[in-house]
């Protein structure tokens, strides 16, 4: 682990916990999100991430709620930073913004093409995430930044669509950690085994960094259907497959399948010493309550997550 990370409020807990908003569009999306920001403070997150959108699209949607959480919430707040759209120029000014407004982490990616026709690559000043966090750390030292930012990156547990030779996957991800990044997020999985395989492969190619694990409940069917179309690869299992065909198409009883499997997803990766714990929230907090219940963690989950963990995964296997 890093000296930054070791030092960042993000990691102040082994299994961190965090939360994922994306920015609202609306008056009444905002105010929605900020009763779940509110419903979720009370477990102390090490920190949650806003999104951006794709091609840059929702850069000013995302400084704003970033700054609303830091002056309101005062919970360590991490911006999702990309390279599709933006020159170096416009890079800084984004970063110096987030600074600016007490951000003290980002999560650096590549990012998504906007959908909208005239998106032209070649003007983009980088191509790959590795060069955007070599970037960021070339940007710190020529302003002498004294508390250098935290660098979180994605991880492909499953594989990188655009990336089918899994070995040249490994070598792009350390690229990133050698280029300066303090942690990795992984995408949503359904398959424990995925991710701690993936985890094992990253400690064999010296990639010593926090490997968070990325968890999204499934609270509907077209909800999953959406991330298997969004997500371009994650495998649903068999185990939980059967369980929505047992709910019979009745709405509630998907969301609380889809609940509990996460619940079981969770004790297993806390038995194993998961470095931390993101949960994909699509900004609605009943389905991560719902699990922090499951899991036994009170408000603030602290040593006794471990315990918890083993006991739940107990009674649900």
């Amino acid at each position: 682990m890093s000296d930054t990370v070791a030092k960042s409020c993000l990691f102040d807990r082994t299994p961190c916990f965090s939360f994922e908003f994306f920015p609202p569009k609306s008056p009444a999306a905002a105010e929605s999100l900020h009763r779940t920001i509110c419903e979720l403070e009370p477990y102390s997150p090490s920190f949650v991430s806003v999104t951006y959108g794709a091609g840059g699209s929702s850069r000013e949607l995302t400084r704003s709620l970033v700054e609303r959480i830091q002056q309101e919430r005062q919970i360590p707040t991490v911006p999702h930073l990309t390279c599709v759209g933006h020159t170096e120029e416009e890079l800084e000014n984004i970063i110096e913004g987030y600074v600016r407004v007490g951000a003290k982490a980002v999560l650096a990616l590549r990012g998504d093409p906007p959908r909208q026709g005239g998106y032209d690559p070649s003007r983009d000043a980088f191509h790959h995430a590795a060069e955007l966090v070599s970037f960021i750390r070339r940007w710190e030292e020529r302003n002498r930044i004294q508390e250098p930012l935290t660098i979180g990156v994605a991880g492909f547990c499953e594989g990188h669509p655009d990336t089918p030779n899994r070995l040249k996957e490994m070598d792009y991800l350390k690229a990133k950690v050698d280029e300066g990044a303090d942690y990795i997020c992984t995408q949503l999985f359904f398959d424990n085994h995925a991710f701690l395989d993936y985890r094992d492969r990253c400690r064999l190619v010296d990639i010593n960094v926090p490997v968070i694990a990325g968890i999204m409940p499934i609270t509907s069917i077209n909800g999953m259907q959406r991330m298997a179309e969004l997500s371009g690869g994650t495998c649903f299992p068999a185990r939980l497959l059967k369980a929505l065909l047992r709910a019979g198409g009745d709405p509630s009883a998907i969301e609380q399948v889809g609940i509990q499997y996460a619940s079981s997803q969770c004790a297993e990766l806390l038995d194993a010493e998961v470095d931390g714990i993101h949960f994909y929230t699509l900004n609605q907090s009943y389905a991560t309550r719902e699990i922090y219940r499951n899991l036994g963690l009170a408000s603030s989950p602290g040593k006794a997550a471990r315990e918890a963990a083993a006991s739940l995964q107990q009674k649900l296997s």
